[in-house]
């Protein structure tokens, strides 16, 4: 082999590593490009999940607090409930009480009347 032919191959080899090397070097930058750029959506992502987390917690307290009214007005209808029967029943009792008065004042009625007569009659006796 001639000198020339060695020097050829080993110039040959030589840019076979070095496009080999070039080759690999842009490879690992476009995977570090990519790594970054999914550790931005990452980020990106975990500050999305950490408001929805935020208002997820706001909302659960916001739901207890109206559970917490809605038993509050479920029990204030509940005693309302009561006592609108309770004063059902009152006024039942106290219409039964203004027959029963209406029929002693009717009675009373006519006995004022009847006593009116004997009065008058009474009166064209003397």
């Amino acid at each position: 082999m001639s000198t020339g032919l060695v020097v050829l191959i080993v110039v040959a080899v030589l840019a076979l590593v070095a496009i080999a090397a070039f080759a690999a070097r842009r490879v690992r930058a476009k995977r570090q490009l990519e790594h970054e750029r999914l550790a931005e959506r990452v980020g990106g992502h975990r500050q999305e999940a950490e408001l929805h987390g935020s208002k997820a917690g706001e909302l659960s307290e916001e739901e207890q607090a109206k559970r917490a009214e809605a038993a509050e007005q479920d029990d204030i209808a509940d005693r309302h409930a009561r006592l609108a029967e309770e004063h059902r029943a009152r006024a039942g009792e106290l219409d039964e009480e203004s027959e029963q008065v209406a029929e002693r004042a009717s009675r009373e009625k006519e006995l004022a009347r009847r006593h009116e007569d004997n009065a008058e009659n009474l009166e064209e006796k003397l």
